[in-house]
């Protein structure tokens, strides 16, 4: 990984920090709609720090500059920063949060400055107050980006892709009904409105899909749903005429992306309830808003008297995935297992018999190939990790093409990879060794995949939620009194992000906010890595269901998951004297659905079928 040298863009953004008379600028990675994963265009946080990681802040003084970041990308974070920065390691014990080293920056009167469409309202309120309290002055909005303005021409071009229709046999309830569902919503929060700005649930209410962010087949736009309109704020050059027709034929305007902050106020002044003889009523008191709105979508609002900030009922709804969505991620998991399988057994071969030299891009441009062979492959759900021996230390480590290592054959090989498909979305994790593992390796990959079980086959009463289910998957590390930085499980969209709220498995408090529901899809991901030598994770994504039991105590239904993930775990590295006979008995079994659902993607003989067929043999 190499550094960026960051002097002279410090040097530029200082002296603009004086211009615009601040002290402090923060620099979120987010974009205008909270986005993890960002357009190049709204790439400031990497421009600025030359860290790549999907996850951060920077906070640049007069005379420091800090990047925070979570323990997924510490070890990332260490090798690209250059000298000018210091690394702030989110959750270790007297580590500051990017939020108080702010606002301890600011003691003396000092005043921060951050761009108002890039930090959601709630976050900027609490900054405000923990500058406050520590002396600071003011958080300032700064309406110009300082970034954009060193950037300058360099900056890349704001996507122009085409908006596509997802047609009903992929989403499974047509546009009309999601409105209807959402109507209803707002009439219980005796509400007129509601303020979409997230960029997957304006795709996902509408049944549109686009590709303006890689890997997230989502577009820029914002929506204004009213008890009786709806509004599409979106360019209308990613608009075709069939789509135009589509959104008027479902009753659904069309207003310029730009529009929406100077359409709010006029918004707020037009919306009124009608009395049952027509006569206007009191102007409406209340819109929604997502708790991750932007604060500058919050202002022109008009503040906090007219506007509540509530966890989206549309990321509630589309959480909890229909039949169709579930049957799809069914069906595009077994396609995908099989392209994985099929790339494994070539890996294999490649390194052992061909003794062929392949680097980690290399191999991943294969596993692409494969998945693209795939019936309503559209394209990857993410930056493949291919990532051999110590970089799979690296939790999110992104090999780069012509700076990456050689896949050795004598160490962990670590393959976290997905794909977007018409009727789903995939994300697997599989841990491999070409040869003979070290001891330590497998007793990892073990107590991995022990954790891995335990959450798979986990009951629990309905109510429960993901923060409560986190210590499943780790309590074998723990027993060792080993553990890793991550969290165990995330959301996973429909042909849709890959990380979707609001659910999760792990120690975030907002977890433990939202109880899992039948419908959810989510991610079972537990890990362990041993930085400068090798990295463990195991990742299948399960679903949501109800399952039967003896009892029902408090006349609660109790809920399980299905797993969907078809691909084998890698015999070498199990250390079978570390099982109990459950587990060997679940372990049998799912390798024995793997090869019966997958089998008939391969010719009987061929490389890839003497790979399933020996990595799937009962323990």
């Amino acid at each position: 990984m190499e550094q960026v040298n960051t002097t002279e863009r410090l040097t530029r953004l200082r002296e603009l920090m004086k211009k615009y008379e601040v002290d402090i600028y923060i620099i979120p990675t987010e974009d205008s709609h909270a986005s993890e994963y960002i357009a190049p265009c709204d790439a400031r946080r990497e421009y600025i720090t030359g860290f790549s990681g999907s996850a951060g802040c920077a906070v640049i003084t007069h005379e420091k500059a800090a990047l925070a970041t979570d323990g997924r990308y510490f070890n990332q974070a260490s090798k690209q920063l250059d000298q000018n920065w210091l690394l702030l390691k989110q959750g270790l014990q007297d580590v500051p949060t990017w939020q108080e080293w702010s606002a301890e920056q600011s003691e003396g009167g000092k005043i921060v400055g951050v761009d108002p469409t890039v930090i959601s309202a709630p976050d900027a309120r609490k900054l405000a107050e923990k500058i406050k309290k520590r002396g600071g002055q003011d958080l300032v909005a700064v309406d110009d980006n300082l970034v954009d303005i060193i950037w300058g021409n360099n900056r890349p071009a704001n996507p122009t892709e085409p908006v596509k229709i997802l047609p009903r046999n992929f989403a499974g309830i047509e546009v009309k009904a999601k409105l209807e569902d959402l109507r209803k919503e707002l009439e219980k929060k005796k509400s007129s409105g509601f303020i979409v700005s997230m960029l997957d649930e304006v795709a996902w209410l509408f049944n549109l899909r686009g590709n303006d962010i890689p890997y997230n087949p989502v577009f820029f736009s914002y929506a204004a749903i009213t008890l009786t309109t709806a509004t599409l704020y979106v360019n209308s050059s990613k608009l075709s005429s069939e789509c135009k027709m589509y959104l008027t034929e479902n009753g659904i305007s069309m207003r310029p992306y730009h529009k929406v902050f100077e359409d709010m106020d006029v918004f707020c002044k037009s919306l009124e309830t009608l009395s049952e003889d027509g006569i206007p009523e009191a102007k409406i008191k209340k819109f929604l808003v997502s708790t991750k709105t932007s604060w500058a979508l919050k202002r022109a609002l008009g503040g906090e008297a007219k506007v509540e900030e509530v966890r989206s009922p549309i990321g509630d709804a589309k959480a909890v995935k229909n039949f169709t969505e579930l049957e799809g991620m069914r069906a595009c998991h077994v396609r995908d297992g099989a392209a994985l399988i099929e790339y494994f057994a070539w890996l294999e071969h490649q390194l052992t018999v061909e003794k062929v030299e392949l680097d980690e891009v290399a191999a991943a441009d294969k596993l692409e190939e494969l998945r693209s062979k795939q019936k309503n492959f559209v394209g990857l759900s993410f930056d493949t990790i291919s990532s051999t021996g110590a970089n799979a230390a690296v939790i999110h480590y992104s090999p780069e093409r012509g700076n990456c290592s050689t896949i050795d054959p004598k160490a962990v090989y670590l393959c976290d990879s997905g794909a977007q498909y018409l009727d789903g979305t995939t994300d697997t994790t599989r841990t491999l060794h070409f040869d003979q593992p070290t001891e330590m390796e497998r007793k990892a990959y073990t107590l991995v995949l022990k954790g891995n079980i335990a959450l798979d086959v986990a009951v629990f009463p309905k109510g429960t939620s993901g923060f409560a289910l986190d210590t499943l998957a780790r309590q074998f590390l723990w027993e060792e009194g080993l553990d890793y930085r991550h969290g165990t499980g995330h959301g996973v969209g429909s042909y849709l992000n890959v990380h979707e709220g609001p659910i999760g498995i792990g120690t975030r408090i907002q977890y433990s906010e939202v109880p899992l529901a039948p419908g959810n899809v989510i991610s079972n991901e537990p890990g362990y890595y041993e930085d400068g030598s090798f990295g463990v994770r195991i990742e299948n994504i399960i679903m949501v269901k109800e399952v039967e039991t003896k009892h029902k105590f408090g006349d609660k239904p109790y809920l399980g998951f299905e797993h969907v993930t078809m691909v084998p775990y890698c015999r070498k590295l199990i250390d079978e004297s570390l099982l109990t006979r459950r587990e060997k008995h679940w372990l049998n079994e799912y390798h024995a659905e793997i090869h019966a659902k997958t089998k008939d993607y391969f010719e009987p003989g061929s490389i890839a079928m003497k790979y399933l067929e020996r990595e799937i043999e009962p323990i």
